[in-house]
């Protein structure tokens, strides 16, 4: 938890420093995010499945798909930040709920939608 504290800190010295926390609000972070989901994708976009798995497990070329992770976290640990969340304890009870809509006896193997279980 303290890595989360540290990490978040050093986000927000970084936007600080460069004056950006006024570009920074929720929808804009949100539309980030998003962004940058979509070049997580591209990553993989016209790769089969084996071709996708050879360049996770590539040290050579899983670098690009690392950078989109970070950039998404980054965001991400901003805008909880932003809106005084903490998103350690915000994942947590997200976990606990999809725990209910999810029972290991209904959903154990399966990829239904907690609906159709």
């Amino acid at each position: 938890m303290d890595e989360i504290k540290t990490i978040t800190a050093e986000i927000r010295a970084f936007i600080d420093e460069r004056d950006w926390a006024q570009f920074h609000n929720p929808k804009e972070l949100a539309a980030a995010i998003a962004i940058e989901a979509a070049e997580l994708q591209e990553q993989f976009l016209w790769k089969g499945y084996e071709a996708s798995e050879e360049q996770v497990n590539d040290p050579a070329k899983i670098g690009p798909v690392a950078d989109e992770i970070a950039d998404i976290a980054v965001y991400l640990f901003e805008l909880a930040d932003n809106l005084g969340l903490d998103l350690l304890a915000e994942m947590r009870r997200k976990m606990a709920k999809n725990a209910e809509k999810y029972p290991v006896e209904k959903a154990k193997g399966s990829n239904l939608k907690y609906t159709e279980l």
